[in-house]
């Protein structure tokens, strides 16, 4: 691992980062992410459920809702974790419009948490720029 941090350092660098909203971590989990994270390792602990993938954690969150019937930002954050340390590996950012067709998509590979962008840059690399109006020309006879 790059730079493996504990749960409190690796929240409050997400966090810092604009990534303050509720998580869900392997689907279940509902909570802000130091929560989240914190009940999946105690069902994990317990027996009661097991990640996907061996020592990686998925993280998932809604970066940007508006509503339901407008376009979305999700991202998907595959974590490493290993004795107690944390370090994101890979980042999927999607924009889906209402129906949950997938608009625009970028991942990011070869991360470390210090090298996740922030909120506002994630949901930049999925947004359309507006595109740019042409100032209509005056039309009409000229002498």
């Amino acid at each position: 691992m790059k730079q493996a941090l504990d749960l409190d350092t690796f929240a409050k660098i997400l966090t810092d980062k604009g990534y303050d909203g509720y998580f869900h971590t392997e689907a279940a989990y509902p909570d802000k992410i130091k929560d989240s994270i914190s009940r999946f390792l105690e069902a994990y602990n317990n027996g009661m459920d097991k990640p996907m993938l061996p020592n990686i954690m998925m993280l998932k969150t809604y970066l940007q809702w508006n509503d339901d019937d407008k376009p979305k930002v999700e991202c998907n954050m595959w974590v490493k974790y290993e004795d107690g340390l944390f370090d994101v590996q890979k980042m999927e950012i999607e924009r889906t419009d209402q129906y949950g067709h997938s608009m625009k998509k970028s991942v990011l590979t070869d991360l470390s948490t210090s090298s996740v962008p922030t909120r506002k840059e994630a949901i930049a690399q999925v947004s359309e720029k507006p595109k740019e109006q042409v100032a209509p020309r005056k039309r009409g006879f000229r002498m």
